[in-house]
C-alpha cells in the first residue's frame, strides 16, 4: 500500500491492477455516469470484475436512501451487473437520526429533488425555533444560493447548539461544466461558526465502514482492507476517505478535478503531479476514465 503522497503512475487499462483486490468501492457521479449519461467504460469494467469473482458496493454521497440512487443510476443506463450494492450519504444520515430519536428537525434542502429523505424521516419538519436538529441535503435553491446565504441561519441554530446532520458532505458538484455547492459546504460554515455537525458519507470513516459491512456480508467472509480499492475522481472525499480507511485508491482524472488535471482529453503528467502535491491523499493509480 503506497504510504508517501505522490504523483500515481497513470493507467490505460485497469485489469491487471483489478485483479489484485477482491473489493472495490466505487464512487458514482464522475466515475460510473457524468450526471447525464453512463459511462460504458467504466460500467464494463465494473462488470468483468464481477464475473471475476469481485465485488462492486457502489459508495455515493447522495443525500438520499439507495433505492433513489438505485433508480437513478437505471435512468442513466448504468446496467445493474456493474454492482452488487450501494451505500449512500442519505441512509447514513437517516440512521443516524434514528439512532440519536429526533423527533423535530429543521429541514434545509430541495423538498421535490430529495423527497426521498424527507419522506423517510420519523421525525416531524417544524420551524428552526422548534427544531432539536437540523438535516440538509443541499441548498434550497443551488442556482442561485451561496453558504453565505445561510449565516444568519446557522448564527440563530448555534445560539441553541442545534446538532447539525449533513446528508452530503461534497462541498460543491459538477453539473454539466458547472459547479454548484452542496450541503457539505453549509456545514463546513457552520463548523467553522462552531457548531456541531454530523458528516454522514465520504471522507469520513462512517462511509467505507458501511460499504466493509455490507462486502463481508456479500462475500460470507472477512474482507482485508489490502484486498479493497477505492475508486474515486476526488481527492478531498474519494481519495482522503480512502486514506482513513486504510486502503488503496485509484484516481479518475475526467471528473471533478478534470479542469486541473485534463489537456484536451488526455491526462498531463504535469498536471496531475501538481494536483498530488505533497501532503494529498495518496493514489496508487490514475486513469483519465474508468476502463478495463
Amino acid at each position: 500500500m503506497q504510504k508517501n503522497s505522490a504523483s500515481p503512475p497513470i493507467f490505460s487499462h485497469a485489469a491487471s491492477l483489478l485483479s489484485t483486490y477482491e473489493v472495490i468501492f466505487c464512487d458514482v457521479w464522475g466515475v460510473v455516469h457524468n450526471g447525464v449519461t453512463a459511462f460504458e467504460g467504466a460500467c464494463e469494467a465494473l462488470a468483468k470484475f464481477r464475473a471475476g469473482g469481485g465485488t462492486v458496493i457502489l459508495v455515493s454521497n447522495a443525500p438520499v436512501p439507495k433505492q433513489r440512487v438505485a433508480d437513478m443510476l437505471a435512468s442513466r443506463m448504468v446496467p445493474t451487473s456493474a454492482w452488487d450494492d450501494i451505500v449512500s450519504s442519505g441512509d447514513i444520515a437517516l440512521a443516524h437520526l434514528e439512532e440519536r430519536g429526533f423527533t423535530r428537525l429543521y429541514c434545509i434542502g430541495p423538498q421535490d429533488r430529495d423527497k426521498a429523505l424527507f419522506s423517510a424521516l420519523k421525525a416531524r419538519s417544524t420551524p428552526l425555533a422548534e427544531a432539536e436538529a437540523m438535516i440538509c441535503t443541499g441548498l434550497n435553491d443551488d442556482r442561485r444560493e451561496t453558504p453565505e446565504d445561510y449565516r444568519s441561519l446557522l448564527t440563530e441554530a448555534l445560539s441553541h447548539e442545534l446538532p447539525f446532520v449533513c446528508a452530503n458532505p461534497d462541498y460543491v458538484v459538477d453539473v454539466g461544466g458547472t459547479l454548484l455547492y452542496c450541503a457539505g459546504a453549509i456545514a463546513d460554515l457552520y463548523a467553522q461558526m462552531g457548531g456541531p455537525v454530523f458528516w454522514a458519507g465520504k471522507p469520513h470513516l462512517n462511509a467505507y465502514e458501511t460499504a466493509h459491512h455490507k462486502a463481508e456480508a456479500l462475500r460470507d467472509r472477512n474482507v482485508p482492507r489490502d484486498k479493497i480499492l477505492v475508486i474515486g475522481d476526488s481527492l478531498r472525499t474519494d481519495m482522503k476517505g480512502a486514506e482513513n480507511f486504510g486502503c488503496d485508491a485509484l484516481f479518475i482524472a475526467s471528473g471533478i478535478h478534470r479542469h486541473e488535471t485534463m489537456d484536451e482529453i488526455s491526462l498531463s503528467p504535469k498536471r496531475l503531479e501538481e494536483l498530488f502535491a505533497p501532503g494529498s491523499p495518496p493514489a496508487i493509480g490514475a486513469m483519465p476514465e474508468l476502463a478495463w
